[in-house]
């Protein structure tokens, strides 16, 4: 098969990583790619975003399937369509996609259905949401309702900060029209988990438990990033804790989405917080999460372009996914100022040394006269395993050592920090 993945980052690398493995893959191809991609795929010039030049372009080179990864192409109904053009292609449609794209429908979804969340209340008028802030005090999450990569959700510790975070969204559109309806909701405590699932519109298989690391420093403190690194799996994501997931909130989405004749044919997201009343949705996504994927992946012991098409074609339940008996580690090394300014263009050294025997993905990577540099705030993921996930841990440290550019800037206490 001739597939393309659609994307740029360190979760677009990884998959197109394991896709290369794949015997059924005869030709990858990633639009628009990174300089680490280019290694194991054929890249394309084409925005991630363009829905109709995507389209153009799998069709005139004769694509057999099409990856859709990130989340605003999939918003845009990409795979509708290429579907439409008879592409066939993984990813959910827009109507299902929506559970991202608007946090109000999630929310409104699980309230509908009794899936377990925090309380909340949507509002479009400034003056409403500030008095309900002042009524329901803080501590207060404060979300801007569309896509706002990753950053547009504000956990305020005083009723100050929660009110300028809304003025922030509402007034000063500091996200743009994603924030022009808010959700503020209650905020709930306890570990924070990621459960990543393929699902065909009816069955859900899910891989192993994760924990992104969200915040830009050391001890959870610091701006709201894409993520600063990741572990897989998390040692509070008991069995028991697994159960309840999949009947009080995995099972039940997937039903609720076919219910609303939105089926969900994609990769989920479950963002959950394990709160002292049991399990309750933070958040869900509509593709692999960033750096989840890299983590997780990299623990997958089958094919997965066989996983993709079985997403597709409703046949989920007749596979075997098998997953390796280990734990996984991602380190983030970010451009110095992620997430706010940072600089582009320095040259990395260490690369080679550092993926001889651990994985290096690249997020933000280009080539420029034969060198590798930087082009993004999270610039590499070193993905290593271990026995143990304390080994993974520090396998991933290790093998971030001989990596060096100008700025670099990473978390030291990924895996340690909850």
């Amino acid at each position: 098969m001739k597939v393309l993945v659609v994307g740029s980052g360190g979760r677009e690398h990884a998959i197109c990583w394991k896709l290369a493995q794949s015997p059924k893959v005869a030709e990858l191809y990633c639009a628009p790619g990174n300089a680490g991609i280019a290694q194991v795929a054929k890249c394309v010039n084409v925005k991630a975003t363009d829905v109709d030049g995507m389209v153009k372009w799998a069709r005139d080179n004769a694509m057999d399937f099409v990856v859709v990864a990130p989340d605003d192409p999939l918003a845009l109904g990409m795979v509708d369509a290429l579907e439409a053009a008879g592409i066939p292609a993984f990813g959910p449609r827009k109507n299902a996609a929506v559970i991202e794209a608007s946090k109000a429908f999630s929310k409104e979804l699980m309230k509908k259905y009794h899936i377990p969340t925090a309380k909340y209340e949507t509002f479009t008028d400034l003056d409403k949401a500030l008095a309900y802030i002042e009524e329901q005090g803080a501590p207060i999450v404060v979300k801007a309702d569309g896509l706002a990569l990753g950053k547009g959700v504000v956990v305020a510790a005083t009723v100050d900060e929660a009110k300028a975070a809304a003025r922030e969204m509402m007034e000063g559109k500091k996200f743009g029209e994603s924030g022009s309806t808010v959700v503020i909701e209650e905020c709930m405590t306890g570990p924070e988990v990621t459960v990543l699932a393929f699902a065909d519109g009816t069955h859900v298989s899910t891989m192993p438990a994760s924990q992104d690391h969200k915040r830009a420093y050391d001890g959870n403190r610091g701006p709201n990033t894409g993520g600063m690194g990741a572990i897989s799996p998390p040692p509070q994501y008991t069995p028991e804790i697994a159960r309840r997931c999949m009947d009080e909130i995995f099972l039940p989405t997937i039903a609720a989405l076919k219910a609303e004749d939105r089926p969900f044919q994609g990769v989920i997201y479950f963002g959950l917080m394990l709160t002292p009343q049991g399990p309750k949705v933070v958040e869900y996504n509509a593709r692999f999460g960033d750096p989840e994927c890299q983590a997780v992946l990299s623990l997958l012991d089958s094919d997965l372009m066989e996983i993709f098409t079985a997403c597709r074609e409703g046949s989920l339940d007749k596979l075997d996914i098998r997953w390796k008996d280990k734990a996984a580690c991602c380190l983030v090394l970010a451009s110095g100022g992620y997430p706010l300014e940072y600089q582009k263009g320095y040259p990395i050294s260490g690369l080679e040394e550092a993926g001889k025997s651990n994985l290096v993905f690249h997020a933000g990577t280009a080539e420029q006269d034969g060198q590798i540099v930087t082009n993004g705030g999270r610039v590499l993921g070193v993905t290593a395993l271990g026995d143990t996930l304390e080994q993974a841990i520090d396998n991933a440290y290790a093998a971030a050592k001989p990596i060096s550019f100008a700025d670099m800037h990473f978390r030291t206490d990924i895996g340690r920090a909850f």
